[in-house]
């Protein structure tokens, strides 16, 4: 079955001989997530999971800068109140649900920045195809002061372990791709963003002609051996980094390009 590909969208989708392709539209924001492409992506994914005939998911960013770069910041204006920020990490929880459990192998073409809740997004596909040039990680100590939703603490730390979750955190820093590549967040490193896409097409068309209850099985038997913090656990962390001054502050420092000045209150 094949999809025209939507056009004119912050976020594509198409569906060729049973593989589907979105691709983040918003490469002068560096692929910077808006609410409604977060919401359109948990759409596709019930759409892949109702529709048999797809085989296989690729996700990817539009141009070499960035696989997607997190929640676009501008949209974090608009919180006034402690609803807003727990509805928007259960917002980020569903949505990142949803991907996780999308039923056909979910395969992330990351070329360039994959940070924030892209590097989220990432964490929730089942191989993560690289170039020389990715770099991943949460630099949110640096820049907004607010923390990560507990589904996506505990998928990072599943990934790369206690240790290495805080050290990426607490640091602020980004993984350079052969490091990535060693500590689980790449499963391959190609030389560029041409190779890349041809690489993850071939990748598709592999796993896409396997067994297919083989892979959900693996899938959701993976997926159930990790132990996942709930939205309710973390709801005093979330409240504490997202009511605070010094997310306010970040924020404001981040839109205007200057240096935070923490308080840590």
């Amino acid at each position: 079955m094949n999809a025209p590909t939507t056009t004119n969208e912050d976020l594509l989708y198409s569906v060729t001989d049973g593989i589907a392709r979105i691709t983040f539209n918003r490469p002068q924001a560096r692929n910077a997530m808006t609410f409604a492409m977060y919401d359109r992506m948990a759409e596709i994914c019930a759409e892949i999971n109702a529709d048999r005939s797809i085989k296989a998911l690729i996700l990817t960013g539009a141009g070499d800068k960035a696989f997607a770069s997190g929640t676009d910041i501008s949209q974090f204006r608009a919180f006034k109140t402690a609803q807003d920020a727990l509805d928007y990490e259960a917002r980020i929880d569903r949505v990142l649900g949803t991907l996780e459990q999308c039923r056909v192998p979910v395969i992330a073409a990351i070329a360039g920045a994959c940070t924030g809740g892209g590097a989220g997004i990432a964490a929730c596909c089942d191989l993560r195809i690289g170039t020389e040039t990715t770099r991943i990680g949460f630099p949110i100590a640096r820049t907004l002061g607010n923390c990560l939703s507990m589904s996506n603490i505990s998928r990072i730390v599943s990934l790369v372990g206690p240790a290495r979750t805080k050290d990426m955190i607490f640091k602020a820093r980004l993984v350079e791709a052969p490091e990535a590549l060693a500590l689980g967040l790449l499963t391959e490193i190609v030389p560029d963003v041409e190779t890349l896409q041809r690489r993850a097409d071939e990748t598709a068309k592999l796993v896409a002609s396997h067994a297919p209850l083989t892979l959900e099985a693996t899938k959701e038997a993976v997926r159930r051996i990790r132990r996942t913090l709930s939205r309710e656990e973390g709801e005093d962390l979330i409240l504490k980094a997202y009511m605070s001054e010094d997310f306010r502050e970040g924020m404001d420092a981040f839109l205007n390009k200057r240096t935070p000045n923490w308080k840590g209150k």
